[in-house]
């Protein structure tokens, strides 16, 4: 996979995509990040990327000549690709979203800043928006490295036990489990017995129970779209928690 980032703080990349699971992909080649400054495809000697708003108001938004310029680099020279808006106003990140778009082979993702970008780029250049949460940002940046981190731990190679990132959270619309390790006892609190049984059939069938009762306390809007077997709608607590919850 190739991933492309516009922005004009490209120096906030440094740490988190050379640590961990990214680093480790990026070396491993199983994906490609690239971060572009912003500012080096300005044409004038200040290096000037935004501009007051048409209308008047508050704040400044990025002009768009330097944008297009930018992006019809990446696009020209890549191919196939998808250009990705960070933006409160986007389609809120899901763990759906996320396995949708390490799918993808090009995705260019664009940090905006100050008020945004000019209206013209979102609509010529732009396939998706996303956000990762109903609140603002000084920028799209802490969100893009947000977005790589989901997405590089999906691509196959980039975590020793892929079968791990295909169980976490919301994989199955579900909350996680609980887990445990050793020791056996800590502080007068035992692991549960069904997870030293050895069965893994009722240990599989433990942990499925557990994800319900835990969304269902936590997060019961997940559950609207979780189809529930016969057996898991008879879960006693989870009706309790959630008496309306339509399966």
């Amino acid at each position: 996979m190739q991933i492309d980032i516009l922005t004009i703080f490209p120096e906030m990349f440094e740490g988190p995509f050379n640590q961990s699971i990214v680093e480790k992909a990026q070396k491993a080649g199983i994906v490609r990040i690239r971060i572009h400054d912003l500012r080096n495809f300005t044409e004038d000697r200040h290096r000037t990327v935004d501009d007051t708003p048409y209308g008047g108001g508050g704040g400044m938004v990025f002009r768009p000549e330097p944008l297009a310029r930018a992006l019809q680099s990446l696009i020209s020279a890549e191919g196939p690709h998808r250009t990705i808006f960070l933006t409160p106003e986007g389609r809120p990140l899901t763990q759906r979203l996320t396995n949708h778009l390490s799918l993808e082979p090009h995705l260019i993702l664009l940090c905006g800043h100050y008020r945004g970008i000019d209206e013209r780029i979102r609509t010529l250049y732009v396939n998706e928006e996303v956000s990762i949460g109903d609140y603002v940002l000084s920028g799209g940046e802490l969100p893009a490295m947000v977005l790589v981190d989901a997405i590089v731990r999906l691509l196959p190679g980039a975590i020793g036990n892929f079968e791990s990132a295909q169980s976490d959270s919301f994989q199955e619309d579900l909350l996680d489990c609980p887990w445990y390790t050793r020791p056996r006892v800590f502080e007068g609190m035992p692991v549960p017995d069904v997870l030293v049984n050895g069965n893994h059939r009722e240990i599989a069938r433990w942990r499925r129970r557990q994800a319900i009762l835990r969304t269902a306390e936590r997060r019961p809007e997940l559950l609207d779209r979780e189809a529930l077997s016969e057996m898991e709608t008879e879960i006693p607590e989870a009706r309790a928690i959630t008496p309306e919850a339509p399966r």
